[in-house]
Parts: C-alpha cells; sequence; structure tokens
C-alpha cells in the first residue's frame, strides 16, 4: 500500500530536505526512522519521494512525503512522532500506487516572515501586484539547466502582524530561490530603493546581476495542495505537537524580548 505523509520540521536543525552523506537532512531523519520501525527497507523498493527539497534553513508546515509499505499499522503520526526529531507527522493518507507528492500537486502555498523595517505597505502591495500571472523568472531564480524559466503564481496576500509582515505566495510551481528573490524585490520595493517600473522591467528583460535571496530562515513551506487526497489527523498526535510547537514559541519569544530590551537600553 502507497502512504503520503503530511510534515512539518523546523529548517533550521537540518542542512537541508534532501539527504546528504554525513549531513543531517530531513529526508536522512525521516527515512531512520521508517527504517527503524521496519516501515520500510529500502528506499527505492519503497519508491520513496518527497514533494520539495527544501533549502538549508528552510522549514515547512505542509511538506509531504510518500511511500510503499505493508506496515499500515505503524505509519500513524502519534507513532511516528515518538521516535522524530524536529520533524512532525501532521496527517497521513492512503494514496494510488502511482501517487508522487511533487507531480501531483495542484499547487504550492510558501510563507515569508518579514521583519518590518519602515517598509511602506501601499508600496509593498502595489509592486507584489507586479508578479502575479504568468512571467520568466529567470531575474528572480537561481536558475538550473533545462528548467523553463516561466512559471505561473497566482497570488500574493501581505498580511502586516505587528513587527512581522507576513507575505504568502501560492503558485503552481516554482523555481529554485525564486520566493525568497521575489520577497527581496518586494523588501526593496516597499523601502523606496526599487520602483515598480525597475521590477516590470526585470520580469521582461534579461539582467546582468540578479537581486540576492532574503534569508532561508523566515521561510515555510505552507502548503501543498491536492485533488482528492486528504489527509488524515490524529488528534492525540496533533495535541502533542501543539505542545511542541508551544514550547520553543516560549522560548523564541522570551528571548526575543530580552534583545528588545537590551536595544533600548543602548
Amino acid at each position: 500500500m502507497r502512504i503520503a505523509l503530511k510534515i512539518a520540521y523546523d529548517g533550521t536543525k537540518f542542512y537541508g530536505f534532501q539527504r546528504q552523506p554525513g549531513l543531517r537532512t530531513v529526508e536522512g531523519e525521516v527515512i531512520r526512522v521508517l527504517k527503524k520501525l521496519g516501515i520500510i527497507e529500502d528506499i527505492r523498493e519503497a519508491n520513496f519521494k518527497g514533494a520539495s527539497r527544501t533549502d538549508r534553513g528552510v522549514s515547512a508546515f505542509g511538506n509531504v512525503i510518500a511511500f510503499d509499505t505493508n506496515r499500515l499499522d505503524l505509519t500513524e503520526p502519534r507513532i511516528l512522532n515518538h521516535y522524530l526529531n524536529d520533524v512532525w507527522v501532521l496527517g497521513n493518507a492512503s494514496v494510488p500506487e502511482d501517487f508522487h507528492p511533487r507531480f501531483w500537486a495542484m499547487s504550492k502555498v510558501y510563507r515569508y516572515y518579514l521583519f518590518n523595517e519602515g517598509i511602506d505597505l501601499i508600496k509593498l502591495k502595489s509592486c507584489a501586484e507586479l508578479f502575479i500571472g504568468e512571467h520568466d523568472f529567470s531575474n528572480f531564480a537561481r536558475l538550473e539547466e533545462f528548467k523553463n524559466p516561466v512559471r505561473i503564481v497566482r497570488r500574493i496576500d501581505v498580511v502586516p502582524r505587528g513587527k512581522i509582515i507576513m507575505i504568502e505566495i501560492e503558485g503552481e510551481s516554482f523555481l529554485w530561490e525564486m520566493v525568497r528573490r521575489i520577497v527581496t524585490a518586494l523588501k526593496l520595493c516597499g523601502m523606496g530603493i526599487l520602483s515598480e517600473e525597475e521590477i516590470s522591467f526585470m520580469l521582461k528583460e534579461k539582467v546582468d546581476k540578479k537581486l540576492p535571496p532574503a534569508s532561508p530562515e523566515n521561510l515555510v513551506l505552507w502548503e501543498i495542495k491536492y485533488e482528492n487526497i486528504e489527509f488524515k489527523k490524529d488528534s492525540y498526535a496533533i495535541e502533542k505537537v501543539k505542545r511542541e510547537f508551544f514550547e520553543r514559541f516560549r522560548m523564541y519569544l522570551t528571548r526575543a524580548a530580552i534583545f528588545e530590551d537590551w536595544i533600548i537600553s543602548l
């Protein structure tokens, strides 16, 4: 039987998603546990696949993996989460034998959490409109050979949340570093460093120097949308995950308060 898992992970704890010899990766951590429990023996025989190979530092709240197994009883989130570290299974689903988490995806949703350094939200939102639709994103990505640079961005939502601006981008698919380079453009536009005319030009003509990608630590793969695939939640597992998330939230918020006081006191 083929099983899909919806997983979240703290990307700051890993050297990216894809397994690499001698390095701790998300894929490596998941495979370690699947093998330890006897859910799979060989990744090739199990046809192990991931939806998105997020970069080092990038986190996820809704990445998806899939594999074949005869041990369906051991793929429950509450069991897997007991053994996983810095990765959490949020749900599972029985899927067709030919299910591929990347190729079956209808769209992907990313969220970027941008610190507001005096950014003009009206300008930022106006610039965001320029990226919506079908464009050649060659100037806003790290291009890979034989990859078509034309992509479709369905929407960009900009949500101010106190000192943070949450930018949510949905598209059918994305190029390497595309989201983070778009965020850099939006930030510079919102700060008055780049104009809408300059961004429009970069979406139409090749430039010699590209904008750098924004920091990966603030990027989250929020959701991957599928048609007719529904992930079953385990209420016990979700409550346990909530407690673990809250502990990290409390720790980081407390540390942030300390540094804020230091800044104020200087």
